[in-house]
């Protein structure tokens, strides 16, 4: 079972910068799709981004895009999530999920990372 591990979450002031990223443990299936979803504080998870494996389809929430940017690295076998101009709002465990097709429904993802914090500072 490919196993997903993030990292690069941490402590930031708003209007900074952050990137995560999510390691696969063995190469990705073609028809594989990586997600990255957050939850707040109190609130339930949300889709943030989705890419396609073998394609360069990219999804993003409203309340990230342009500010978001999510891209694969099939070298590495990773997914990364820049995150540019942060707001407190953005403070939440961000979790990388696996699936077959890019949704933004949790429902349709069926391998989650254990999740990165990240907090902005106002």
């Amino acid at each position: 079972q490919v196993q997903l591990v993030e990292s690069g979450g941490g402590l930031v002031q708003a209007g900074g910068s952050l990137k995560l990223s999510c390691a696969a443990s063995e190469r990705p299936y073609s028809s594989h799709v990586f997600a990255w979803f957050r939850q707040p504080p109190g609130k339930e998870r949300e889709f943030v981004a989705a890419i396609r494996w073998s394609r360069d389809s990219k999804f993003y929430s409203d309340s990230v895009k342009g500010r978001f940017a999510i891209s694969k690295d099939k070298a590495k076998n990773t997914v990364s999530l820049e995150m540019n101009s942060l707001a407190p709002e953005d403070t939440a465990v961000y979790s990388c999920a696996g699936g077959t097709r890019p949704s933004y429904s949790t429902t349709n993802y069926f391998r989650w990372g254990q999740g990165t914090q990240v907090t902005v500072s106002s």
